[in-house]
């Protein structure tokens, strides 16, 4: 519990006037931005939360299970310091020419110059980055674990911030970087660590992705096209997944790529390995959708392998903004229920909005991506609701990973109707590392598990990451939605600063 005393008047009266001013409860004035991305999304009024109206819940049946108004209660664990940093890094954040700024400095030749690098990566290391990373390495990222952990209740999901691997040692030594921190979540509090984040692209260059998708994509529409490497796997495609990123037959993989696919399974099968010996299920990271088919194709391959009697090792990503999403997912659903393989899914919005759309427009096709933000609603809370029915009858396990507060109010209401136990492993929810605090305190009050997203790295090494967080991301604190969290941060700021004052003058 955070004391009243930890609230320095001197500190409050030398912020800026715009961000005391927002301590109020009033609606933040910065105008709304972009379409959701990623575990992050935007929360419209007139969504639609659910596609059979008959199973809509009233608002108040939402409110009655998970309370975002007690501000007290959901911050009970928050420090008034950490608190008041939190609302001015998200405040900072929401400002888009920031933001343009920061990617310009990051991108020129000013990185070149050691000194000039030095004083910017410090300046990102006091505020951005120890705001949204875990820490430097395992240890600190530990540290942040047990704190979450003790006395918040809330689980971490371990994920080293690694890009795309240039070739194919650094493929070999990010798969022994998965294999570390699996290794030392064991060694964490029990049940403190959910999950290991793993990223395809870092075992396996993309080039070999890109490849190994095109070649599967034509498998699909082509029924005499034999892949002599494929091993068996869930369906990947729908009659309505994007296929213009192959417009012509591919040539077969050759055999210096077949050994390297070869590889990039190995290296998969030893990071499943290892989470089998420490009992750490996996979280396979999406991507766009030039790669995301060999994504799962390695994914649902390695996952029939690797299980544990009806608990899945790997999860899926499932990115409810594309189009074909419900379809994809109820097929590969439906077919490891039929080879009696227990699966998981990472259900999320979408991260590549602009690129996905970019590339199709550049081809001449249609995009894959929902036309608005009401039908990625309807498709985020449809896929949630399909995989809360699968898991009431006893059948797979789904991450709801989202910052939107309607689709976490519908997704916990649908989950007591369908009678799932709050404290049941195979129902989390997640959100990014110092976002989204009411909504996990919320959901986390109400009894369901949840999951912070914790990524970790030395600061050059997630700068970009951070930088693609931030290009991905833009503009998401100014929509309603996150104005909707943040204004629970004003308002318990601000509650705690007038108890400290009619405390202090004996009121």
């Amino acid at each position: 519990m955070a004391t009243r005393g930890v609230a320095c008047p001197k500190l409050l009266q030398n912020l800026p006037y715009f961000l005391l001013r927002r301590f109020s409860s009033a609606p933040s004035p910065i105008a709304a931005a972009v379409s959701p991305l990623n575990l992050v999304e935007r929360a419209d009024s007139e969504a639609n939360f659910s596609i059979n109206p008959t199973v809509t819940p009233t608002q108040s049946s939402r409110d009655s299970i998970v309370d975002f108004q007690d501000v007290k209660g959901l911050f009970s664990t928050v420090s008034t310091p950490r608190l008041l940093k939190s609302l001015i890094t998200l405040e900072m954040a929401a400002v888009d020419p920031m933001v343009d700024m920061g990617l310009w400095v990051m991108n020129s030749r000013l990185m070149e110059t050691p000194i000039l690098k030095q004083v910017i990566s410090e300046a990102i290391k006091h505020t951005f980055y120890d705001h949204f990373c875990a820490g430097k390495n395992l240890e600190e990222a530990g540290r942040t674990i047990t704190r979450l952990w003790d006395p918040a209740g809330l689980q971490g999901m371990l994920d080293y911030g690694l890009e795309n691997a240039a070739d194919y040692e650094s493929c070999d030594q990010n798969m022994m970087e998965f294999i570390r921190t699996v290794e030392y979540s064991s060694s964490l509090p029990p049940s403190s660590v959910s999950f290991v984040v793993v990223k395809i692209s870092a075992i396996c260059p993309p080039s070999l992705l890109r490849r190994v998708s095109d070649l599967l994509r034509w498998e699909y529409r082509d029924s005499a096209f034999h892949l002599p490497w494929k091993l068996n796997c869930f369906p990947i495609f729908s009659d309505s997944s994007p296929f213009y990123h192959t417009p012509k037959k591919p040539e077969p993989l050759s055999p210096e790529e077949e050994r390297n696919l070869l590889l990039t399974h190995e290296r998969l099968f030893k990071i499943c390995e290892k989470g089998m010996e420490a009992n750490v299920p996996l979280l396979i990271d999406a991507e766009d959708t030039a790669l995301q088919p060999a994504i799962d194709y390695l994914t649902y391959s390695s996952a029939a392998l690797y299980h544990r009697d009806d608990e899945p090792l790997l999860f899926g990503t499932i990115q409810a903004y594309l189009k074909d999403a419900k379809d994809r997912l109820v097929k590969a659903k439906k077919a490891a229920d039929k080879a009696g393989v227990p699966v998981g899914f990472k259900l999320v919005r979408g991260a590549y909005m602009s690129s996905e759309r970019g590339i199709a427009a550049s081809l001449g096709a249609e995009s894959p991506i929902q036309n608005n933000i009401q039908e990625t609603h309807a498709s985020y809370n449809s896929c949630a609701e399909f995989l809360l029915e699968e898991v009431a009858s006893g059948s797979g396990a789904v991450v709801l990973a989202t910052h939107n507060v309607e689709s976490g109010k519908f997704a916990a209401v649908k989950a007591t109707e369908l009678g799932i136990g709050k404290d049941n492993r195979k129902l989390q929810f997640a959100q990014l590392y110092a976002m989204a605090e009411t909504l996990s305190f919320g959901l986390k009050n109400a009894g369901f598990r949840v999951s912070k997203y914790l990524p970790f790295g030395p600061v050059e090494q997630i700068m970009p990451y951070l930088l693609r967080r931030a290009e991905e991301n833009r503009g998401l604190l100014s929509t309603s939605n996150m104005d909707r969290l943040l204004m629970s941060h004003r308002k318990e700021l601000n509650r705690r600063l007038k108890s400290f004052f009619t405390e202090e003058q004996g009121y």
